[in-house]
């Protein structure tokens, strides 16, 4: 099979921006979270979104939403929709054909999704101005495209450079992702709104897991070729 991926140092730089995506987010994740005292955030209670709010306290979506630190997660989520695209499109040889075509437009489509989520909050003053469109948008369209990807990418894991392990863990993360997004949905127009963030996350860390394992399997692939590629090393003699 033809792969559909590119060769050389430019996708070895996307490989790594792959996998670098998600840890940014993760960081600023857990650093934004910690900086919540009045009240403590809960990572199932609330909404992901209300990490990235900044001003003052306010209640927004039903939750009392305080995040001291909101631009470091804005900043984040930014980063890390940049990182998503730009390492598709260096990792991905849309020369191939269909194939790497699907892949880096989902992957533009869930990156450019993450970062509307950092750059239009889902603040009270975003939903009296419309620009709240753009945010839910962009969390839908990540919540979608993301976990497409994560499967397409699974379905073509040989073309790829995955072996069978990346293979099934990619196409059960997107798949998982796909259910827990409708039951996120039905939480959310039920009107149950029963841990929010438990069901966020359930939708949103398959994709996020999903980048970490085709970031460091197409590495793991380029150190195998370079390994085997490399001519023995002859014994040196011994000097008597």
């Amino acid at each position: 099979m033809r792969p559909i991926v590119r060769s050389g140092a430019a996708a070895r730089v996307g490989a790594v921006l792959l996998f670098l995506g998600p840890p940014v987010s993760w960081v600023a994740e857990l650093v934004t979270a910690a900086a919540w005292q009045e009240p403590h955030y809960s990572p199932f209670y609330n909404w992901v979104s209300h990490l990235g709010l900044t001003g003052p306290s306010q209640v927004a979506f039903g939750q009392v939403g305080n995040s001291p630190l909101g631009v470091v997660m804005d900043i984040g989520w930014v980063l890390y929709g940049v990182l998503l695209i730009v390492g598709a499109v260096l990792t991905f040889d849309l020369r191939e054909g269909p194939r790497p075509i699907v892949v880096v437009v989902l992957a533009v489509l869930a990156g450019a999704g993450v970062s509307l989520v950092g750059i239009f909050q889902g603040s009270n003053a975003n939903v009296a101005n419309g620009l709240i469109v753009f945010h839910t948008y962009g969390a839908q369209g990540v919540m979608l495209a993301g976990n497409l990807m994560a499967i397409a990418v699974g379905v073509n894991a040989t073309r790829v450079g995955l072996g069978r392990g990346r293979r099934i863990a990619s196409i059960a993360l997107g798949v998982f992702g796909l259910i827990a997004f409708a039951a996120f949905m039905a939480d959310v127009f039920t009107g149950w709104a029963w841990n929010i963030g438990l069901f966020e996350r359930a939708v949103i860390y398959p994709i996020m897991i999903g980048h970490v394992v085709l970031g460091s399997g197409l590495l793991a692939a380029r150190t195998a070729l370079v390994a085997r590629r490399e001519p023995p090393r002859r014994p040196v003699p011994a000097v008597r």
